[in-house]
């Protein structure tokens, strides 16, 4: 089974949500996506400035088996996004919970991070997916 922290949000789509608690959130894959997709060989970042509503698709991960599209899993403002895997996309599989994160976002709404999963409800989703 693949590592699930319980201080992150999910989204069904996969990506996690880690709530800075300033009105601004870091934005990743699951280890379960990495695992499902294998080994990662290109991300497509947003553009910093873009403004994203829920479910938007911003970018796009590149595996040896597949390519996956990324939802926004809340809205806002891109703020920031991880440089590093324009030249080290492997780092998505090696480390999905902290050097690979994708995006910093300054979230319009709070409360929405209610509506995202926590770890259980997430453990149940990505349980299913195998």
């Amino acid at each position: 089974m693949s590592s699930i922290p319980a201080n992150l949000r999910y989204a069904e789509s996969h990506e996690w949500v880690l709530d800075n608690g300033d009105g601004t959130a870091i934005i990743g894959i699951t280890d379960h996506a990495q695992q499902a997709l294998g080994d990662v060989v290109f991300v497509e970042l947003p553009e910093v400035g873009r403004a994203l509503a829920v479910g938007d698709e911003f970018g796009v991960i590149e595996s040896v088996k597949a390519a996956s599209d990324l939802y926004a899993p809340v809205s806002g403002e891109v703020l920031e996004v991880n440089d590093t895997l324009e030249d080290a996309p492997e780092t998505v599989n090696e480390s999905p919970y902290e050097d690979g994160w994708i995006m910093k976002v300054r979230i319009d709404d709070a409360s929405a991070l209610d509506d995202l999963l926590d770890a259980d409800a997430y453990q149940t989703v990505a349980a299913a997916d195998e």
